[in-house]
């Protein structure tokens, strides 16, 4: 990569954190009242940021807001945008302007094996589709067939421990691809155009790709065991839990509230519209909403269920041996379902999800 290159994206990142420190510092008051920061992607929508998914419903609903200015504390939600989400998210919980995040599993391995200590409180549901497209030619009809071409994989963004899970799977791993590492926008185009002959995508970004006429899905995780999935959640610093694990409960118990509002049967279309915001239309989140086992229900269930541990276990393990991060990072305790399992007794919605004991 060139030196002007770096130069921009370091300037690049330098101004989105300078934002982020702005929107955690910005909303203090005076006397004793007291900011949880709650971090989480943000999209753009006619001109303006937006949180998306559960985030945004939360925000909207106001509940969370009335229910911390009862403990004398309010929230200052910090936009993070998509492309650079994991790593201002990581820089603002180890300089403690992050209390709380939204975000994905190999960000959160990063952030951990960099210091900071995390915990899971709520994962979020069954998880996000990965999937690996071809291009509209080609004549590839297995990840064999692939070997030694060129694939367009964002490194260091959660879907790649999927697609090197699946790669595993067949006896390859990434070695055995020319990996181009370059963000979603310059691989879709680099995919159109010819320059690389797969690309790894997640959600509905295959089936705008597909739909268009440019691609042909080759795989998904919807073939593969639910712990395969690019895993989100509600992960929290633990000094900060540790201080103050009332809050930390509240933030919970809101979040818990809009993942039964979503499992409802009647909110399924305005759940499954959200995924519009990250700009792909309706037809190919729909497509992407339906390739899943998983009953409508189960897909915002707040349980942590074994995969979901055996799922960090895999992220960790790989995250090692590729060299993205330097020291093993022990896993045994990250997921807490303590404010998660008050929630749902509190909340009168035990046996509303499966258990944690039982299979998906």
């Amino acid at each position: 990569m060139r030196r002007s290159t770096i130069q921009r994206i370091g300037t690049r990142l330098a101004v989105l954190l300078a934002m982020v420190t702005a929107a955690c510092s910005g909303g203090k008051a005076p006397g004793d009242e007291k900011i949880v920061h709650i971090a989480g992607i943000v999209a753009s929508q006619n001109g303006k940021s937006q949180f998306i998914g559960g985030l945004k419903k939360v925000q909207d609903d106001g509940w969370l807001d009335a229910e911390l200015a009862k403990k004398g504390w309010k929230v200052a939600w910090v936009p993070v945008p998509t492309a650079v989400g994991g790593p201002v998210v990581n820089e603002g919980f180890a300089a403690k302007t992050i209390d709380v995040a939204a975000y994905g599993d190999l960000p959160a391995i990063v952030a951990m094996a960099g210091g900071v200590d995390l915990r899971l409180v709520q994962p979020n549901g069954s998880g996000s589709n990965v999937y690996l497209a071809v291009g509209r030619n080609s004549t590839a009809r297995t990840l064999a067939d692939l070997k030694g071409k060129r694939i367009a994989l964002h490194r260091g963004r959660p879907w790649e421990a999927a697609f090197a899970r699946y790669a595993q799977s067949q006896g390859l791993t990434l070695d055995d691809f020319k990996i181009v590492n370059i963000n979603t926008p310059a691989g879709t185009a680099a995919l159109a155009s010819g320059k690389v002959d797969a690309i790894v995508l997640i959600q509905a970004e295959a089936y705008v790709l597909q739909d268009r006429g440019l691609a042909r899905i080759l795989w998904s995780t919807a073939d593969a065991p639910e712990s395969w999935k690019m895993l989100a959640g509600t992960f929290v610093r633990k000094d900060f839990a540790d201080a103050h694990p009332e809050i930390v409960q509240t933030v919970v118990d809101a979040f818990v509230r809009q993942a039964h509002w979503a499992s409802l049967e009647e909110n399924r279309d305005t759940v499954i519209g959200w995924g519009t915001l990250m700009g792909a239309p309706l037809d190919a989140v729909q497509k992407d909403a339906a390739n899943t086992k998983l009953p409508w229900r189960e897909r915002s269930s707040p349980v942590a269920h074994s995969d979901i541990t055996e799922h960090f276990a895999y992220v960790a393990d790989y995250a090692v041996r590729t060299g993205l991060i330097r020291t093993k990072v022990d896993t045994s305790d990250l997921v807490d379902s303590r404010y998660a399992d008050r929630a749902l007794k509190e909340q009168k919605l035990e046996g509303w999800w499966q258990p944690a004991g039982t299979p998906r």
